[in-house]
């Protein structure tokens, strides 16, 4: 291996070099100081004009801020309080057999609506009917002894008043007269027993309602002593509602209730539509001390058969109702540090804080007890470049943007950037032109397919 021996440089072509050297990094350190200058000037150019389209200090006052208004409105507005309740029956009845026996046939089936009165079921009646006719012939022979019984005495009392025969013997006849007449009483009474207990061998509803699952099939032996019965019946028309408020609504419920009846709105599962109608008929004498609420029932209708015993739901009790109270949307009232206020655009559209008082608000409305007149317009939208004393610029909210349900594939050609009407169109010159490679090579094709010609008459093929 061959070496190039070192060649030791004269001074003047070091010092050359050094120079050389020495301006090309001033040519790098200026090249660098101006893009980071460059690129210093664009930030604080762009944080400036942020500042400004916020509204900051540096805002142009005679750029006004668009916002949306709306006027206040007065109307009646009733105030509810909201509770959480569970649905109960007005009336359930455990119906049970009143004698024992054979259970013959059952009249009702599982579910069935059935009215008060109706036969639910039969037991064997032959026993029964037995004890009954023993006890009318029991009353005939009692009737036919006391009748001997009285014509003997009439005949005693002929001869007693003749002195024929002893007075003694008359009031005597008379006596056993008076026992035989008891007799036949009791007999009565042990008839209206006997025909009791042959009607109870028929098991009637109690009330109308609807019947539960049946506890004791046909065929078996029913006694009045069984704890389960036969069937439970259930009053759904109608219905009950019981639910709990907080004891600070206490004294407001009762001076609602002593003006009137008080109604009672029921929500469906959205928490929105209102299901039935009803009015409350009872307030619970004292708070429950473990979780500081007063019980409440309410009565409704329950026409549509929405409301079923067990279920949860939320009711609302309507107390009182302001009278011509001054209603604005909920979104024009904002809250800061010193309390709630409302943006009011003057004459000249220029927007000023004023406080409100609201008395109650919801998702949509607000009630002002003060702080604002029917003639004031307040901000509804709008807010993120607001302040107060700025000028803004009403518009309207005919354009309100629509949710895409169904957004669209981006695509990353060319074609896609012309509208979202081409892009569908973009996607299958694509694609189609993948085919047009692929089988370009299965056909031995070393060079690229024509996928631009392709797309691009793709395109313009599609309607």
């Amino acid at each position: 291996m061959l070496f190039k021996p070192e060649v030791k440089d004269d001074p003047k072509t070091a010092g050359k070099r050094v120079v050389r050297g020495i301006g090309r990094r001033m040519v790098s350190l200026s090249i660098t100081l101006l893009i980071l200058g460059g690129l210093g000037y664009l930030g604080w150019n762009a944080f400036q004009q942020k500042q400004t389209g916020r509204g900051g200090p540096g805002a142009r006052p005679d750029l006004p801020v668009p916002v949306l208004a709306a006027m206040p409105r007065t109307q009646d507005v009733p105030v509810y309080l909201d509770a959480v309740g569970s649905v109960r029956a007005l009336n359930t009845v455990t119906v049970r057999a009143q004698v024992d026996g054979k259970l013959i046939k059952v009249n009702f089936v599982e579910g069935q609506d059935v009215k008060q009165g109706d036969v639910l079921a039969e037991i064997d009646p032959v026993i029964y009917q037995a004890q009954y006719d023993q006890a009318v012939a029991k009353k005939a022979q009692d009737e036919a002894l006391l009748a001997n019984q009285k014509l003997d005495l009439a005949r005693y009392q002929q001869l007693a008043a003749s002195n024929a025969g002893s007075k003694q013997q008359a009031d005597t006849q008379r006596a056993v007269v008076a026992q035989q007449e008891a007799l036949v009483q009791a007999d009565q009474a042990a008839i209206d027993n006997a025909k009791a207990m042959l009607g109870y061998t028929k098991v009637i509803a109690p009330l109308s309602g609807r019947a539960g699952l049946r506890q004791v099939d046909q065929g078996n032996i029913i006694r009045a002593s069984d704890v389960t019965g036969l069937v439970i019946i259930t009053q759904l028309q109608p219905i009950a509602v019981q639910f709990s408020l907080p004891q600070q609504q206490i004294v407001r419920v009762n001076a609602a209730a002593a003006k009137g009846v008080l109604a009672v709105d029921v929500f469906g599962n959205d928490g929105v539509t209102v299901i039935d109608t009803g009015t409350l008929k009872g307030i619970d004498n004292q708070v429950d001390p473990t979780t500081g609420t007063l019980k409440l029932k309410a009565e409704f209708p329950n026409a549509k058969l929405q409301l079923w015993p067990g279920q949860f739901v939320n009711v609302r009790l309507k107390v009182e109702t302001l009278e011509k109270a001054i209603v604005v949307p909920s979104s024009a009232v904002q809250r800061g540090p010193v309390g709630t206020f409302s943006y009011v655009i003057g004459p000249d559209n220029v927007a000023t804080a004023k406080p409100v008082v609201v008395t109650q608000q919801n998702e949509h409305d607000a009630v002002i007890a003060s702080g604002l007149s029917i003639s004031d317009r307040v901000v509804t939208t709008g807010f993120a470049n607001l302040s107060d004393g700025a000028k803004v610029l009403i518009g309207t909210d005919d354009r309100a943007p629509t949710a895409d349900l169904a957004p669209r594939k981006r695509s990353r050609s060319p074609d896609a950037k012309a509208g979202p009407g081409k892009e569908g169109q973009a996607n299958d010159g694509e694609r189609r032109g993948k085919r047009e490679r692929g089988e370009g090579d299965q056909k031995g094709q070393t060079g690229p397919a024509p996928a631009e010609p392709a797309r691009g008459g793709a395109a313009k093929s599609q309607p």
